[in-house]
Parts: structure tokens; sequence; C-alpha cells
């Protein structure tokens, strides 16, 4: 019990000097990021002819003619992961494991503009250096790696539930990754809307924590 006791104290003394502000702002900017990538998702489909949910990839939406609607809607995903690792970077809630996670969400935001601009999909754009499927295997490792890393400071800092959450959707997405890598192109639209979401579950899960965070500053 003292161990608790001296834990939720330094928690406080944490949270009392982080700037509720910043840590709202981007919390919602990493809700927003997610609310644009699945809207974009659902919203591209309508405009793209014969697009099948199941066998037809997000990547598909976002080349042709109405390449920009998944294009900002990915655009908006990076803004919401850079949110994300910005407040994880502010409130800093763990150690080593914590600022690795901060650095993993960074280089995601990276990672989702380049897949947005590059165009190497969808539309046998194959000039130059390829370099789609090598960001493919970079964000199944990351996204995987932040669950892992992060899970300890969510928990150490009060936000068990949190904890649990990410740790749930971080196993989905490493039993879903090898399987959509691996899987026929016959259903493989499908299981990349199901890693989507799971993506979107980890920086929502973070940003209410970041968001909650930032609202007890303010009110306290």
């Amino acid at each position: 019990m003292p161990a608790k006791g001296k834990t939720g104290s330094r928690n406080r003394v944490a949270q009392a000097a982080e700037r509720p502000w910043l840590l709202i702002v981007c919390g919602v900017l990493g809700l927003g990021g997610c609310a644009a990538l699945i809207i974009g998702t659902l919203v591209a489909p309508i405009y793209v002819p014969n697009h099948d949910w199941v066998a037809d990839t997000i990547s598909d939406l976002a080349a042709g003619r109405w390449e920009i609607l998944m294009d900002l809607a990915l655009y908006g995903f990076a803004a919401g992961l850079m949110g994300a690792s910005i407040a994880a970077a502010h409130a800093h809630l763990g150690k080593a494991g914590w600022s690795v996670g901060v650095m993993s969400l960074a280089f995601l935001a990276a990672i989702v503009v380049i897949i947005g601009a590059r165009n190497e999909y969808g539309d046998n754009d194959n000039e130059g250096v390829v370099i789609h499927i090598y960001l493919v295997y970079a964000m199944g490792a990351l996204f995987a790696l932040l669950s892992a890393v992060m899970q300890a400071g969510l928990r150490a800092s009060g936000h068990q539930r949190a904890s649990w959450w990410i740790i749930a959707l971080g196993i989905g997405w490493a039993i879903m990754s090898p399987v959509f890598l691996m899987s026929s192109t016959s259903i493989d639209g499908l299981l990349e809307r199901i890693l989507g979401l799971f993506a979107c579950g980890m920086i929502v899960v973070l940003s209410l924590v970041f968001l909650r965070r930032g609202l007890d500053c303010r009110e306290g």
C-alpha cells in the first residue's frame, strides 16, 4: 500500500507540471486523425468505380482520379500520429521504453506522409525506387513496438484500462500483420481494413489518455 501511495503521489506531481491545453489539443488531433482515416476509407469508394472492399486495398483508393480523397485521409492520420507523439513526449509516462514509443509515433507519422505522397500503389506506378513495401513492413513493426513499450508506462501512471486496451490491440495487430502480408489478393482489402482499425484503436487509446490528463490538469 505505501508503494502505491508513493506512485500516486509521484503521478500527481508529474501531472501538475503538464500543460493542459497542449495535451487537450494533441489528444483531439489524435482522435481527429483517426476519424479522418476512417471517414476517408468510407467515402473514397463512392467515387472509385468497381472498388471491392474485400479484394481491393485502401492503397488502391489513393491512386487515380480521386486519389486526393484518400491522400487527405492519410495526411490527416499522419497529423493525428504526430499529435499523439507530441503529447506522449510532453507527458512522458514511462522510462526508456516510453521514449521508444514516442519516436515510433513520430516515425509512423513520417511513413504515412510518404505513403500518401509517393503514389506507388494501385496505378501500377513502378518508376524510380519503389519503397512502398518496405514502408508497410516498417509500419507493421512500429505499431507492434509502440504497443509493447508504452503499455508499462500507461499502467505505472494509473491508466490500467488503457494499458490493457493497448496490449489487446497490439496483439491483434501483431497477429493480423503477417496474415495480411501472406494473404491472397482476394481478401487483402478486408484484412488491411481490420489492421487499420487496430492502428486507429491504439491511437484513440493514447489520445483519450492525453485528453483526460489535460482536462484533469485544467480542472485542478
